[in-house]
Order: C-alpha cells, then sequence, then structure tokens
C-alpha cells in the first residue's frame, strides 16, 4: 500500500510539472508562485495593489532581453537550462543553496512554479523544472515568460510595468542604458531601483553595457 503510494506521489510530482509546462507554452500564466508568495506573505514595502502588464516578447526591445542575459546569464543561449560548472561551484560550498548558480530559465522555473525556498530539495526540482522548461518552451518563450514575472521593484511586475513606472514609456521603447538599468535592480528590487541613478546602478550599469556590446546581437 505505502509502496503504491509513493509510485503515485513521484508520478504526480513527475508528471504534472509536464502538463503545466505543456499548458503554459500556450497561455501566459494569469498568476504565479513568485507573487502567490508574495501575496500570502507580503515582504515589508509590499503595496495592496501589484502592477502588471503582459506583453508578447516582440514588443520588448531587444535591448531588455540583451541585458539581463549580460547581467544574469551569459551562457543563456548555449546552455540546455543548467550551467553546470556555476551549479558545481555552488555545491562544493557549505550551506544552503544560493541564486548566483541560477540560469535565466531556472529563476523563471522558479519564479512560475515554485516558491521561495533555500533547499536543496526546491533546488533540485527547480533543476527538473528547468529542463522541461528547455525541452517544451525554448529559449523564446523562456525570455517572454521571464520578463513578463519577474519583479522588479516591490509590486511591479513584468518589464512593460517597470519601464512605464521608472520612464514613463513602454517597453518597446526602452534604450540600452534603461534596459541596463532595469538588469541591475534585478537581484534586490526592494533595495536598488533604475531611478533615481545612485552610484552603484551606474557603475553596475556601465559593466553590464560593456557585457552587451561585447556579446553583440542575441538571437533565439
Amino acid at each position: 500500500m505505502i509502496k503504491k503510494l509513493l509510485i503515485n506521489l513521484i508520478l504526480i510530482l513527475i508528471g504534472v510539472p509536464i502538463l503545466l509546462v505543456i499548458f503554459l507554452k500556450f497561455v501566459n500564466p494569469p498568476i504565479w508562485g513568485w507573487k502567490i508568495a508574495r501575496t500570502l506573505s507580503p515582504p515589508e514595502g509590499y503595496p495592496a495593489h501589484t502592477t502588471h502588464t503582459w506583453v508578447p516578447l516582440s514588443q520588448i526591445n531587444p535591448n531588455m532581453p540583451l541585458a539581463v542575459i549580460a547581467s544574469e546569464d551569459q551562457n543563456f543561449t548555449y546552455h540546455f537550462g543548467v550551467d553546470f560548472n556555476a551549479l558545481f561551484s555552488v555545491l562544493s560550498e557549505k550551506g544552503a543553496p544560493s541564486r548566483g548558480a541560477s540560469t535565466i530559465t531556472q529563476q523563471t522555473a522558479k519564479n512560475v512554479f515554485l516558491f521561495p525556498s533555500h533547499t536543496y530539495v526546491r533546488k533540485a526540482y527547480e533543476l527538473y523544472l528547468a529542463l522541461l522548461l528547455e525541452l517544451i518552451w525554448g529559449k523564446e518563450r523562456i525570455m517572454e515568460v521571464y520578463l513578463n514575472v519577474i519583479e522588479f521593484g516591490p509590486g511591479l511586475y513584468g518589464v512593460e510595468a517597470a519601464s512605464e513606472h521608472y520612464y514613463g514609456h513602454s517597453a518597446k521603447h526602452l534604450t540600452r542604458t534603461q534596459a541596463a538599468r532595469l538588469a541591475v535592480v534585478l537581484p534586490n528590487p526592494y533595495r536598488i531601483k533604475p531611478v533615481p541613478l545612485t552610484e552603484y546602478v551606474r557603475q553596475r550599469s556601465q559593466w553590464i553595457l560593456t557585457q552587451m556590446n561585447n556579446l553583440g546581437t542575441i538571437t533565439f
């Protein structure tokens, strides 16, 4: 009886994500794990009303995906969801896994399907989901979802909402500098803001702009 329950549980844990990933390849998620977690347990500074507008990748200036690749995951177009060199480096450290080894694909898996948790069990499930995203969604859909669900400030979800909030125009019109400065906030959107410009954001965005120039044009 217990063996059968365990088998069924494993099948659910493996099979349900496959169905969800296939469904969300064609349907934009109306809600996602990270936003649910924020709503249920709001951090200090989280607003009563959040801001979010979904836009297709074609309506996001190419500067933005290039900026997040330059800042977050320069091997994004080459790996299959996991940067094993970075992962093994983190696994060799003591304590819980850090964000440093996460690819954009892993971050997308975490934001859409999972809840905040720094455990190896959650990290392992994140890796499984990342592989599914690469296999079923592909790079273009991963980037589209990532840029639409990532938090750019307290309750500020997606690059369209961030562009309108900080710069007063659509993500379609983001300049290279604006995109780089938005990318700077991603590791800590509750402490870092692209405007007003601080010395840290200026220096970090300049580094990102240099990496963008080195990467050149990105195609998915």
